[in-house]
């Protein structure tokens, strides 16, 4: 059965999730090259999978080494993992960005509203000087929608920012900062403001430019700095079309189409299914129809109950991941 993307992001139960779920593994287990080699390799027989919990799981190190697409349709764009010179990054091919286009749209206004209704800035520095960036293709959109004129990103003119945000406050408006981490703390080392209406979203990373920090430490500082009760983040990566976002004390939820399980770290193939257990992320995103929608991150996690969780590290040896914050 052809899955369209009005089905996947009309997923409102259970039921409808699995069987969409399904329908897209089956497909992709017999047109994602390296997904059904891998499956081959595990001895599973996709016809006999019936539950999403079932379903293998593709490491995230194959979009290292291999292109992972499902369908014969031409590339729209490259995305591409930020890494250090001579560090082999993961390249997500996309087939169709009006799926990457209405996940990310949708998800915004499930979480937070209409993006028009806010003025959105964004203090990215180490995405804007790279190409290939899915977040900066992302807040490029939610940018041109906001339409506010004081909407726009900020490199290193943090003077600008604050003279901006204090504008803002004192008009009265909605008002969206998103930023990397380490941006966000090079801010607060010279300015601070009271605004407690703000919503202020961190992508997470350090970039290898400061030491990173836990997250409970991170978000108090942030939380005195801007003058707000709590830090919002977002969990995204390069190999997904789709994002979970946090509100605060990093529990993050996630968009009906996307789900979150957790692996036995010394048995990957072996889901977890306790509250409060602690494993490695493992990532259904829906809106991946075209590459893979089952990912098994080196992240790792503690569910806080229905779809919602908490990231908690890495894995040892693995690479920090640039959209995603190091936390203990």
């Amino acid at each position: 059965m052809n899955i369209s993307t009005g089905q996947i992001f009309s997923i409102s139960n259970q039921h409808d999730f699995n069987d969409v779920a399904i329908s897209i593994f089956q497909n992709q287990a017999e047109n994602c090259d390296i997904y059904k080699l891998y499956i081959s390799h595990l001895k599973i027989t996709p016809s006999e999978v019936k539950n999403y919990k079932d379903i293998p799981f593709l490491p995230i190190s194959f979009f290292k080494s291999h292109a992972v697409i499902s369908s014969d349709k031409p590339i729209e764009i490259t995305f591409s993992s930020s890494g250090t010179t001579g560090q082999i990054t993961s390249k997500h091919l996309v087939q169709d960005l009006s799926i990457y286009e209405h996940s990310y749209n949708k998800a915004f206004e499930l979480f937070y509203g209409q993006a028009d209704d806010y003025c959105i800035l964004a203090l990215l520095p180490s995405y804007l000087e790279r190409d290939g960036s899915s977040l900066i293709y992302m807040v490029d959109d939610l940018l041109k929608q906001s339409a506010h004129p004081k909407s726009g990103y900020f490199l290193h003119n943090h003077e600008e920012l604050h003279q901006t945000l204090a504008e803002l406050k004192s008009l009265k408006q909605k008002t969206l900062l998103i930023g990397v981490t380490y941006a966000l703390l090079d801010f607060t080392e010279h300015y601070q403001i009271d605004f407690p209406e703000l919503v202020v979203m961190e992508t997470g990373g350090m970039k290898g430019k400061r030491k990173e920090m836990v997250r409970a430490e991170l978000h108090q500082l942030l939380c005195a700095s801007f003058g707000v009760k709590h830090i919002h983040s977002e969990y995204g990566m390069t190999e997904l079309l789709s994002q979970g976002y946090s509100k605060g004390n990093g529990i993050f939820e996630c968009p009906p189409w996307m789900k979150i399980l957790l692996r036995d770290t010394s048995d990957p193939l072996t889901i977890l299914s306790a509250t409060d257990t602690t494993g490695g992320i493992n990532v259904i995103d829906l809106a991946n129809t075209n590459s893979c929608s089952f990912i098994a991150t080196q992240d790792l996690g503690k569910f806080h109950g229905e779809n919602s969780f908490e990231v908690i590290g890495r894995f040892d040896n693995a690479d920090i991941r640039g959209c995603n914050l190091l936390v203990q």
